[in-house]
């Protein structure tokens, strides 16, 4: 999951990116999900996947 396809996941326009990045940001502080360790070191490119994963 990236930020870009959670928008569009959920029809939220690029506008609001920052309320997803908060909500991403909420989840990876509550273990949910975490950064994928194959993604791209950039925060602009982060990738997240399940916790358990």
């Amino acid at each position: 999951m990236t930020n870009q396809s959670l928008r569009e996941r959920f029809g939220i326009s690029s506008a609001s990116s920052n309320s997803v990045s908060q909500t991403i940001n909420n989840c990876v502080e509550q273990n949910l999900i975490k950064l994928d360790p194959n993604a791209p070191e950039s925060k602009r490119y982060a990738r997240y996947i399940p916790s358990w994963a």
